[in-house]
């Protein structure tokens, strides 16, 4: 894995091998001041690691002191075009500013560094397809771009960076984040821009932000969907889990088929439901029949399979219970306190 710089941004680390942290972005308008703190307390419960706020116009600054009044995870300023924005955040308290430096003046630049400078607050270069000055621009021009706003803040003596090149094109994007790896050790905020409505974004943000935590490359991830933000961060977990990225109980469950005799579908979505949370590693196969369920429950920590009424408990391939089908459930949950 290519080690990339330590960044801080409030009390979270980003980069240098650390937790690789879940981002969000809150999607109530930001003058809805309520909401807004209503949905940042939702997103820290449902597990975001650094939360991010759209600041389109000077009254919107105030609500980040607001919210960091009732969260404890770092808040990230998402600014365009007016520096000045930039520069009121970090004074009313924002941990991480975000900028496309495209479209904000070279001396807006050189002024948000300098108060950045200051303050100890990084910046994120955020380079996405659709807002740079190129039609369709394939990977290379995004990973080149990024490199060039890099040097213009690294002139300006500047070196809190945390860098993205995020396009809607699963291929696009992870090829840029690839050239931009082997070029930079600043660390990087991987995700698909634009991903789409909840069930297309979940499968290309898997896709794209899956092969390149396969590939080492990595340090914070955003999904960004079309959809409640706490289903990005639910997804999020869920990459992580599945490449070993992140602790919490991993559910087997067979696809089903004519030889199922307990509903394994209903067992599997309540146990993935009650453990959802779960901040221990435990895997728990539901297994339907005879054929795959006893090799897959000897691979679990603890299992569950039955026939025509009946279900069996297994903790480390071994047989250690036989209950009722409706109490399969409880039992297994019981069994997880206990492991």
């Amino acid at each position: 894995m290519h080690k990339t710089k330590k960044i801080k941004v409030g009390t979270t680390i980003i980069g240098g091998g650390e937790k690789i942290s879940i981002q969000s972005m809150l999607s109530v308008p930001s003058s809805d001041f309520d909401g807004n703190i209503k949905q940042a307390i939702e997103l820290e419960k449902s597990g975001c690691d650094i939360l991010r706020v759209a600041i389109p116009n000077k009254d919107t600054v105030k609500i980040i002191p607001e919210i960091k009044k009732n969260i404890k995870i770092p808040i990230v300023a998402d600014i365009h075009f007016d520096e000045k924005l930039a520069i009121e955040s970090v004074f009313a308290g924002a941990d991480k500013i975000r900028i496309n430096p495209g479209n904000i003046s070279s001396e807006g630049i050189k002024n948000i560094t300098k108060v950045c400078r200051n303050f100890n607050i990084p910046i994120r270069i955020g380079i996405n397809s659709g807002s740079i000055k190129f039609e369709n621009p394939n990977s290379k021009i995004l990973a080149e771009n990024a490199l060039e706003n890099i040097k213009i803040l690294e002139n300006l003596d500047f070196k809190d960076i945390v860098v993205s090149v995020k396009s809607s094109c699963v291929r696009t994007c992870i090829e840029a984040y690839r050239i931009l790896n082997k070029k930079t050790e600043y660390p990087l905020h991987i995700g698909i821009t634009e991903s789409g409505t909840e069930k297309t974004g979940i499968i290309k943000s898997s896709i794209g932000i899956g092969a390149l935590l396969l590939d080492g490359i990595g340090d914070t991830i955003r999904v960004s969907l079309s959809a409640d933000p706490e289903k990005e961060i639910e997804t999020g977990i869920s990459i992580l889990k599945s490449l070993g990225l992140r602790d919490g109980a991993t559910i087997i469950s067979c696809p089903t088929c004519g030889r199922a005799t307990i509903d394994v579908v209903s067992l599997a979505e309540k146990l993935e439901k009650e453990l959802k949370n779960l901040n221990k590693n435990i895997k728990i196969a539901v297994m339907g029949c005879p054929v795959n369920g006893p090799g897959e429950a000897k691979g679990a920590d603890l299992a569950i399979t039955g026939a025509n009424g009946i279900g069996f408990i297994f903790k480390k391939g071994i047989i250690i219970r036989k209950t009722q089908q409706e109490k399969l459930v409880e039992e297994i949950l019981n069994e997880v306190k206990a492991y």
